[in-house]
């Protein structure tokens, strides 16, 4: 089944907006998963020349995953599939709970080609397969746009029914506080290059039908230099629970990020959550400069955390920075365990660790 932007529209306009009904309804990171999918890097693309690098993180994310929920790998093709499960033998991670389903990709960032997971009125989960565009088009993305499907065809998600969405989005540029609230930036969703045709009020009103929100809260400022993604919210500011907000701050006037940063700050300020309060503001610091061959600067960002059962990955770059994240982190979320994962590698083609997974919730 296939969902037009007149449709979904449609679907919107049936709704009664003063009983806040919805089609479907987007469940927080921290809600109980069933699954996580990773698209492991490969040689047909821009990691060729750093998988001896990239390929170990991929291996301790695995492995930390793998201990605590099912896990579905996405390889590049049959071969491929055979080369990981090697990996993963000698690396010693039990593969009872792993799924490898062979799918040609153009990379390896699942959070933005991958499905965004919504449960209906009964709490059945539905797969939305949303149109990627390589990030405005930025980079090939015909094969990553097409792995979705491809996947679903295959049986990969078992009997999870699919939803094409003819919308341009990335699960790495929105954020839900499981009340109502969804967070992002207009930087990056209102690009002319994803949906030119839709306006902020269009774009509330498809979120309302397809997430079930009341508020969609947009970040005018916040960016990370070296970003590809235009402002991913995945970078910048993330929900820890309905009522708390951590996010990428800069204390130094010297550093590039400082007014930015400081006015997302103060936007961040002003946000309510569901009760009509302010948020909870909780800093995280920004990691040490880190730069590629050329001279220029990454995007590294702790706020690209990854929430899986039980626990918090966290990216580390191994600067003095990374012990004051993982301790920030640890008190946001004092019930999971605070993980780091060495994410120097994934950085060098500017992602980190929430842009390589998306997870499938468990219905409730």
């Amino acid at each position: 089944m296939a969902l037009n932007k007149n449709s979904i529209i449609e679907l919107f306009c049936q709704c009664n907006y003063f009983r806040m009904s919805y089609a479907y309804r987007l469940l927080p990171e921290w809600s109980r998963q069933k699954q996580i999918i990773i698209t492991w890097p490969h040689a047909h693309g821009d990691w060729r020349p750093l998988l001896s690098e990239v390929e170990p993180v991929y291996i301790e994310i695995s492995r930390q995953i793998s201990r605590r929920e099912a896990l579905l790998i996405i390889s590049y093709d049959e071969p491929h599939s055979h080369h990981i499960r090697n990996l993963l033998a000698s690396a010693d991670i039990m593969q009872s709970g792993i799924a490898i389903y062979p799918a040609p990709s153009n990379d390896s960032w699942t959070r933005d080609h991958g499905p965004i997971t919504v449960l209906d009125h009964s709490s059945k989960p539905h797969l939305l397969d949303f149109t990627f565009n390589g990030w405005g088009g930025k980079y090939p993305a015909k094969l990553d746009n097409q792995l979705t499907r491809c996947l679903h065809e295959q049986g990969a998600f078992g009997d999870l029914p699919l939803k094409a969405v003819d919308l341009v989005l990335e699960g790495g540029a929105i954020e839900v506080d499981g009340r109502g609230g969804l967070l992002t930036t207009a930087r990056c969703l209102l690009s002319p290059l994803r949906n030119p045709d839709l306006g902020c009020q269009a774009l509330e009103a498809l979120f309302r039908s397809l997430f079930g929100v009341e508020r969609t809260l947009w970040l005018e400022n916040g960016w990370l230099a070296g970003d590809d993604t235009d402002s991913h919210i995945d970078t910048l500011a993330r929900f820890c629970n309905p009522s708390t907000i951590v996010y990428t701050s800069c204390d130094d006037p010297l550093d590039e990020h400082y007014q930015e940063l400081k006015a997302m700050e103060a936007e961040l300020r002003a946000f309510l959550d569901a009760e009509s309060k302010p948020y909870k503001l909780i800093p995280l610091p920004l990691p040490e400069a880190r730069f590629n061959r050329t001279g220029q600067r990454l995007p590294a960002t702790y706020t690209n955390f990854l929430i899986i059962n039980g626990a918090v990955l966290v990216p580390a770059y191994g600067g003095s920075n990374d012990k004051k994240a993982m301790a920030t982190l640890r008190g946001c979320f004092p019930e999971r365990e605070i993980i780091a994962i060495d994410c120097t590698p994934l950085i060098r083609q500017r992602g980190s660790l929430h842009c390589a997974a998306m997870q499938i919730p468990d219905a409730p």
